[in-house]
């Protein structure tokens, strides 16, 4: 188990690694911010004084090295546009961010695997073929387009929800609704797709023989062994909820780290973008980390081959 754990975490290292030198590329790429916050007829001085104080006059790989040293340290660099420690900025729209993807996790995961295990226990039946069309739809429909919709109907049209921002409890639905909507419908066909083999097993038939109650039989039984397939689409779409944020946020105004990235990069702010990227990137390589423990938990044989 040591070995594996220490496998996984060198994996990880490197991953972080990659992503320390790509977000310091590309984010260089989208030009350099001095005509930005520079008037437009700022002189070649200003502009050389301007990079000079920010320390864009140094070659790219003292750039690189200075950034690395930073970031071992949690030292991102002050915003240019909040005039703070990007660190700082980032964390403190991080929570917006992860409380919405968390419930519209726990939305989707709850109410997929519910629809998923409904369509796999009546097989081939008209409900089936409901859940089936209805979980297709779901995940065959772009989070932007249903946010745009949802706003047109719902707040536009009807009147009944806002349209931007996180006041209270109804400035939630939108935003819940466009990001649970197509993870729910993935969840629904790969749970359905793992416990209709599951269901066929011979541990079920002989479940059934003993008087094993229908419900046991598909919750406690079949769920669990077809969990991995499961965990594996809820970790990765875990990941696409947190970056799928960044649209939906800037669709609905939500406070939180996508509306700060979408303003970053049009305000050429590094240390901004550096730090989302880096403390995004950091969080999904641990989230899969802990997705690739609860495999071993669930699949020793998993463990023993790693």
């Amino acid at each position: 188990m040591t070995a594996f754990i220490m496998q996984r975490a060198r994996h990880g290292a490197l991953s972080i690694v990659g992503i320390v030198i790509l977000v310091f590329v590309l984010a260089r790429l989208t030009g350099s911010p001095a005509r930005l916050y520079l008037p437009e007829d700022a002189t070649a001085d200003a502009v050389a004084q301007f990079n000079v104080q920010h320390g864009f006059d140094q070659p790219l790989i003292v750039q690189l090295l200075s950034f690395i040293k930073g970031t071992l340290q949690l030292d991102f660099g002050e915003s240019l546009l909040y005039g703070e420690p990007a660190l700082n900025v980032v964390l403190s729209r991080y929570p917006a961010t992860l409380y919405l993807a968390f419930v519209s996790m726990l939305i989707a995961s709850t109410l997929g695997i519910l629809v998923g295990a409904l369509a796999a226990a009546r097989k081939e039946t008209f409900a089936d073929k409901i859940c089936r069309v209805l979980s297709l739809g779901a995940l065959s429909i772009p989070d932007f387009w249903v946010g745009i919709m949802g706003i047109a109907l719902f707040a536009v049209y009807l009147g009944v929800l806002p349209t931007s921002g996180a006041a209270g409890p109804e400035y939630w639905v939108l935003p819940l609704v466009t990001l649970a909507l197509r993870p729910i419908g993935i969840m629904a066909q790969i749970v359905r797709t793992s416990m209709v083999g599951a269901l066929e097993a011979d541990y079920v038939r002989v479940a059934k023989g003993k008087g094993v109650g229908e419900r046991a039989i598909v919750f406690k039984h079949a769920l669990r062994n077809a969990a991995i397939p499961v965990i594996t689409v809820a970790g990765v779409l875990m990941a696409g909820v947190v970056n799928g944020a960044l649209v939906v946020e800037t669709v609905f105004g939500w406070p939180g780290i996508g509306n700060l990235m979408v303003a970053a990069i049009h305000g050429r702010d590094f240390a901004i973008i550096q730090a989302v990227v880096l403390v995004t990137g950091t969080a999904i390589i641990i989230l899969n980390f802990g997705i690739d423990l609860a495999y071993s938990w669930l699949n020793p044989r998993i463990r023993v081959s790693g």
